[in-house]
């Protein structure tokens, strides 16, 4: 079983929820989101505000929280192979309350179809807020150009 330690990022100001499935194997070394460099999370959501791509954990921390964008996981433990999604099983769910009763969220995203499927199964009936999916940023979704995501991604500024 692994469990997920990284925290939740959020203030006061959040509006926007960003939920991924688990933390990689890159991203649990690092004790922070997306830190695989071939993710391309940093690069997308920095193209959507018009921003310098954050670098270090402090920058990435400022960045989500000046843009009133929340982050963490749908998954709170589960059984993995490395960081293969398609090899999760046993799954715990994170209780989203602990944001949710502590910043205005109004819309929640997750990031590819990993993420939305589990959001269904075990967090969907607690939050009574639908997520929107939105093409994973994962480099094992290599169909998509860093452009064509920046595009999709478009739809998480308020």
């Amino acid at each position: 079983m692994v469990v997920h330690t990284i925290p939740p990022v959020f203030d006061e100001r959040s509006e926007i929820l960003i939920l991924g499935s688990f933390p990689s194997v890159k991203s649990r070394e690092q004790a922070f989101f997306y830190g695989h460099p071939q993710n391309r999370f940093w690069k997308v959501v920095s193209g959507v505000f018009n921003q310098p791509t954050p670098y270090t954990i402090a920058e990435k921390k400022a960045f989500l929280l000046n843009n009133k964008i929340a982050v963490w996981d749908v998954i709170g433990q589960c059984e993995i192979q490395g960081s293969s999604d398609s090899s999760i099983k046993d799954v715990t769910a994170n209780d989203l309350s602990v944001i949710l009763n502590n910043a205005p969220v109004k819309r929640i995203f997750v990031n590819g179809k990993t993420a939305e499927k589990y959001y269904k199964l075990y967090l969907e009936k607690a939050t009574k807020i639908k997520a929107i999916c939105l093409p994973s940023t994962s480099p094992a979704n290599a169909t998509q150009s860093l452009e064509k995501l920046i595009e999709q991604w478009k739809i998480i500024r308020i």
